[in-house]
């Protein structure tokens, strides 16, 4: 699967709406939480998305050092519910990992994971650290990746 990386200003006017309508079906209607998630931060980050069938299928972002947390940061990690069989959610997840390693020259990287995800972001390398918290009303864990 090919990936794109793109910056906000990169994006077409129908991506952004895509990405924005996905990541509102996935995080706020599948996951029922009401949460604003446009949060600004898009403009500062990087998008990492897949297409398959002109569809976008995986997507998430990722930051610099600093910009969200002190490390490099991934966030906002997704996989269209009708394509989670094909590992997409890996695929993301090792594309993420490599834009911040060559575009941002790190591989410390910390996320703000959903505990439910733990076994999932640890198969990439990631470690809980810390005590997990409430974070829109979902239990999360601060992990970090080495």
């Amino acid at each position: 699967m090919e990936f794109i990386i793109k910056s906000f200003k990169e994006f077409t006017i129908h991506e952004l709406y895509e990405i924005l309508q996905l990541r509102s079906e996935i995080f706020v209607v599948e996951q029922d939480c009401v949460y604003q998630d446009i949060d600004f931060k898009d403009q500062k980050s990087l998008h990492v998305f897949s297409r398959k069938n002109n569809k976008i299928v995986s997507y998430t972002r990722i930051f610099k050092p600093g910009d969200y947390f002190k490390n490099a940061s991934i966030g906002r990690v997704l996989v269209l519910a009708s394509e989670r069989k094909f590992g997409y959610g890996h695929d993301v997840m090792k594309a993420a990992i490599n834009a911040i390693e060559s575009h941002f020259k790190t591989n410390i990287i910390t996320i703000s994971a959903q505990e439910y995800l733990k076994k999932f972001y640890e198969s990439h390398h990631f470690t809980q650290v810390g005590n997990g918290y409430l974070e829109d009303g979902i239990p999360h864990i601060e992990m970090i990746r080495r």
